[in-house]
């Protein structure tokens, strides 16, 4: 069982307290046996003083000392030692020539260095128990000695008035203690108690010092809670703010440890790096970086920024350090290829769709002033109206797609959201391009679990699927592997890669334009395999519409490459 403070504090108290008082006790005792025995010391000593005057007057010390014993104490033995230690007188045994050798007595010893000796024990001549004093004198030493009995025990034996007198202030001092470990204890409690709420209870401290110490130490907590509820609410919004930065955000500790970074810090590195990777820490040894790499090997105390441009895959890309004081630092990756001007695209864009839209309704025109205007037999009529009608469903197609490109842009509310499961979408879309996939040999395969759900519009995230596979299967050419992994994620979005084993794009200038309305890498290769122009277009405005970007790039091993972000559904 634990104890509790105040019982801690009582208890030491106490413990202290019976020292202190025991140690009173013995000493007092000590003392007070001390001087009675010096008490009685010296009524053996005058003993003593009186037998050696005699002794100094009288030639017989045998007759001198029998003279002496009516004079003294019934139960008092006297002996004279000579300096040799041989007995030559003793009351209580008569022969003393059968008497040992004295010299090494203890009082005798004592008496011996000192001048006088005592000591307790049995006597070896009659088996009694003595209180022996032995003193020196010129050529003799004079031993006195009292029966060590019940009477000299209880002469010797200290006065217990003065032990009931500390037992009872020793009572006393408990229940003081008592009393003021309880006033300790109680503020220690509600100091504890405090504390276990968490700043929700309303103690009330004793007012004294150790009072205004609890309140002041509650006041403290209180504003401590406060700091930490704000700091975290701080900290949440700044992650907020990092993960939707249009930067890419990595934070390293001093020795090189990532810290935290947002997805698009991973997107960014995967463009401008060769293998698609979801470690952020490859930017400090991938060679891309490599003046980053030397900036944080070499710098020097004051150089805490440094800055420079890579250029990869048709981009450029901004590379920033900040170090702080705490030599850890932050890097920041930013895309800032620079685009045309709006004016330009807006001019472009009305060419470019003049021009997609006159192609087939040029060919629609031809096919019926034939039809109408020569005289053709039944099957070069049916020629030239297939002819139209498959002109007509190319700019059908056209047309379906700005619209529903410029819907994205203009009505983005008409596309409701849902919780899309991204293997089952692709598992039939695989179905539904079967002939085209089988006719051209592409193999379709994906690593993307089975509870990996996307929160967006199903239509929308089927035609990023769809028109990334139509192109594949258009300019990628035979024998062609896809393969669609998800290589990241995080708590609002996973981050996908669509590769395939094509031809891929030699020049990498034309990467940055690939998603441009009606770009072609190649005069006339949209009319050549078929489709609209806009597919890739449409991709990217799918993407951005679940607040995602995308980006193309080469493959090392041949073939095309695009990641790109969908956001997670949350619900499980």
């Amino acid at each position: 069982m634990k104890t509790s403070y105040r019982q801690r504090l009582f208890l030491s108290f106490v413990l202290i307290f019976t020292l202190f008082t025991a140690g009173i006790i013995l000493f007092e005792q000590s003392r007070e046996r001390e001087h009675k025995t010096a008490a009685l010391e010296e009524k053996l000593d005058a003993f003593t003083g009186v037998i050696h005057g005699l002794l100094a007057r009288h030639a017989d010390r045998q007759e001198a000392l029998d003279s002496l014993a009516p004079l003294f104490p019934e139960n008092l033995r006297l002996t004279l030692i000579s300096r040799q230690g041989l007995v030559v007188y003793d009351n209580a045994v008569p022969e003393t020539e059968r008497m040992e050798n004295h010299a090494r007595r203890p009082e005798i010893t004592l008496a011996r260095e000192k001048g006088r000796g005592r000591d307790i024990r049995i006597s070896s001549s009659n088996e009694k128990e003595y209180l022996y004093y032995a003193r020196q004198f010129d050529n003799y030493y004079i031993r006195v000695a009292m029966p060590y009995d019940i009477q000299v025990r209880h002469f010797l034996k200290p006065d217990n008035l003065f032990l009931y007198y500390i037992i009872a202030l020793f009572a006393v001092m408990l229940a003081l203690i008592n009393l003021v470990s309880g006033q300790f204890g109680k503020s220690v409690r509600q100091l504890r108690d405090f504390a276990n709420l968490n700043g929700d209870s309303d103690a009330r401290f004793r007012d004294d010092e150790l009072g205004e110490i609890g309140t002041k130490i509650a006041a403290n907590y209180r504003k401590l809670k406060e700091s930490e509820k704000t700091i975290a609410l701080e900290r949440e919004k700044l992650l907020q703010h990092v993960h939707s930065s249009e930067e890419g955000l990595c934070f390293f500790s001093p020795g090189n440890a990532v810290e935290f970074y947002n997805g698009l810090f991973i997107q960014y590195l995967n463009t401008i790096t060769d293998a698609s990777d979801s470690n952020p820490a490859g930017v400090l040894t991938d060679p891309s970086f490599r003046p980053v790499a030397a900036f944080l090997s070499g710098r020097k105390a004051h150089e805490n920024y440094f800055e420079t441009q890579i250029s990869r895959h048709g981009k450029t890309f901004a590379a920033r350090v900040n170090v702080f004081d705490d030599r850890s630092f932050e890097i920041i990756i930013n895309d800032v290829t620079r685009h045309e001007k709006t004016q330009r695209l807006k001019r472009e864009m009305t060419g470019n769709i003049t021009h997609e839209l006159r192609t087939p309704v040029t060919g629609i025109r031809g096919c019926l002033e034939t039809v109408l205007e020569h005289p053709l037999s039944a099957e070069k009529k049916d020629y030239f109206i297939r002819s139209a009608y498959e002109q007509t469903l190319a700019l059908s197609e056209l047309i379906s797609d700005m619209s529903l490109i410029t819907k994205m842009e203009e009505a983005p509310y008409a596309f409701k959201p849902e919780d899309v499961a991204l293997a089952d979408l692709l598992d039939n879309l695989k179905k539904e391009l079967e002939i085209p996939l089988t006719e051209k040999n592409v193999t379709m395969e994906w690593n993307i679990a089975g509870d990996a759900t996307a929160r967006g519009n199903r239509n929308l995230i089927y035609a990023i699927f769809r028109n990334l596979t139509d192109n594949a299967i258009r300019y990628a050419g035979n024998n062609v592997r896809i393969f669609i992994n998800k290589y990241n994620e995080d708590g609002d979005f996973y981050y996908l890669s669509y590769s395939d084993t094509g031809v891929g794009i030699p020049d990498e200038q034309h990467l940055n334009r690939i998603f441009e309305r009606f770009y072609r890498v190649s005069e006339g290769r949209t009319r050549d395999t078929g489709g609209s122009g806009l597919g890739l277009s449409i991709v990217k405005n799918a993407v951005a519409f679940h607040k995602g970007s995308i980006v193309a790039k080469n493959r090392t091993g041949g073939g095309l490459e695009f990641l790109f972000k969908l956001p997670k559904s949350h619900r499980r």
